[in-house]
Parts: structure tokens; C-alpha cells; sequence
């Protein structure tokens, strides 16, 4: 058996993984079926290939596939990587429920941006109503979206999905630094001071916004309205583009020499 190469790859790219099971570095773990499908039925991986694994706590594993045991994969691992070192700007992301694609669009590039948290929030205008079953099989597609996002960006810590919840229940259990999207709103993201011990939440409305008294509500619980420029924005689009700008700002976008300035003045 080859001895696993300090950065395992599968015809020119880094195959990453991400599994339920906990990790540890030189020993053998068990994958699930889901996980063993996939890297020997899609990827075509066989016995003797090496790829990356992930628990989503912090670390990669370097493994090799040693050998199948019914529909579970039996791999051997290395020592772990270094940890994935934190976000300079912790964003949480309360995002109104949209239709299929669109919704799926804005957790897959808000994941591959550096977001922490996301809520799928119920509102006033949210055309998508789900409950029982039907929500919460769409919860595990979005729990999916966020693996395959983290396992494409070499994201090593997983983010985290909480449960769908209606806005003012969200809005009640407090959300620090909140800024809320809105194209009428006066001031830019540019005009704001960095936020307060690097933590930022984001809200943005479905299809149509929020409705004028949900951005009340919001106001009433501390969000400040911010525009993105002179344009409105598609559901889908406007939370990408606040991210972007505020890793720019204040986060992961910024060289690490003025993210440490920021942060020791803030």
C-alpha cells in the first residue's frame, strides 16, 4: 500500500470530505455508506488512493482507502493538519426563505464567503411555506449545500444551520451588530464603524424584502438599515455582496497586518 502523501490529490485536484465521524489522526475510521458512495462510486476512488478528511471541527486528515466492508469504507488516516485559525470577522446570517435555487445559491456562495451561522427566517413575503417533513428534508439539503460548499473551499471548521425560524422570534433572542439590508437606507456599509469584537449579523429579506414594519421591528431591536450601492439587489445577490464587502471592511478579505490593526484598536 502507497504511504499517504503529505497533500493527497485526484487528478490535478484536492479531494476533501467531510463525515460525522470523529476523528483522530493514525488510526483507521469507518465511513458511513453516504461518504463510501461517493468517493467509490463517483469519484472512483479504489483501494491504495489518498484524499482528504473532514469532521468539521478545525482540522484535515490526510487518508487512504485501505479496503470495503459491505457498503462502509475503511480508511487509514495521518497526522491531522494544522487548525483552521478564526475568522477575523464572525458573520451570522439571518436569510428570508426563497424559492429553491435562489435560496440554495445564497447559502452555497454566503459558505464559500466565510459566513458562521445561517438562519433561514419566515417572513411577511416569503412565498416558500414548508413544515413536518417537508422542512425538514429541506433542512438536510441545506445541511448538504453547506458540507459540499465547506468541502470546495477547504473550509475545516463547519458552519453552522439553525433551525427555520419566523422573524420575530429570531429578532427577540437578540442578534448583536445586526445590520439589516434595505436599498432605501441612507447610509452604506462604508459610513459604519468596524463592529464590536468582530461580530456581524447580516439580515436580508426573501423575494420582495422585508415588509416596513419588519424593518421597524428590526429597528426596534437595534439592526441598522444599510444600503449596497444605488441598485436593488435579487434576493440571491444581496447577501453575497454585503459579505464581500464586509470581509473587505473589517474581515477575511483584509491583509493580516490590518486585520491585527483593526482588531487592536477596536
Amino acid at each position: 500500500m502507497n504511504p499517504i502523501p503529505e497533500r493527497p490529490e485526484h487528478q490535478g485536484r484536492r479531494i476533501r470530505v467531510f463525515t460525522d465521524e470523529p476523528l483522530a489522526g493514525d488510526r483507521e475510521v469507518t465511513l458511513e455508506s453516504t461518504t463510501a458512495k461517493y468517493l467509490l462510486k463517483v469519484l472512483r476512488l479504489r483501494a491504495g488512493d489518498n484524499f482528504w478528511l473532514c469532521d468539521g471541527q478545525g482540522r484535515d486528515f490526510p487518508a487512504q482507502i485501505q479496503r470495503t466492508q459491505g457498503t462502509h469504507l475503511i480508511a487509514r488516516l495521518g497526522p491531522p493538519g494544522d487548525l483552521e485559525p478564526p475568522p477575523t470577522l464572525h458573520i451570522r446570517l439571518g436569510l428570508g426563505v426563497s424559492k429553491g435555487e435562489r435560496m440554495d445559491f445564497a447559502i452555497q456562495k454566503a459558505i464559500e464567503l466565510g459566513v458562521a451561522r445561517i438562519t433561514p427566517l419566515w417572513t411577511q413575503r416569503s412565498v416558500v411555506r414548508l413544515d413536518g417533513e417537508r422542512l425538514a428534508r429541506r433542512l438536510t439539503h441545506w445541511r448538504g449545500v453547506i458540507t459540499a460548499a465547506c468541502e470546495q473551499s477547504g473550509r475545516r471548521w463547519m458552519p453552522e444551520l439553525q433551525p427555520a425560524s419566523a422573524l420575530t422570534p429570531w429578532l427577540a433572542a437578540g442578534q448583536p451588530q445586526g445590520l439589516l439590508l434595505h436599498h432605501g437606507a441612507a447610509s452604506g456599509l462604508d459610513q459604519l464603524p468596524p463592529p464590536r469584537d468582530g461580530l456581524l449579523t447580516l439580515l436580508i429579506g426573501p423575494e420582495g424584502g422585508l415588509a416596513p414594519d419588519e424593518r421597524r421591528q428590526a429597528s426596534d431591536h437595534g439592526f441598522t438599515a444599510v444600503r449596497l450601492g444605488p441598485r436593488i439587489l435579487r434576493t440571491e445577490t444581496a447577501p453575497l455582496a454585503a459579505i464581500a464587502a464586509a470581509q473587505i471592511l473589517w474581515g477575511d478579505f483584509r491583509s493580516h497586518a490590518a486585520a491585527s490593526d483593526q482588531q487592536a484598536s477596536a
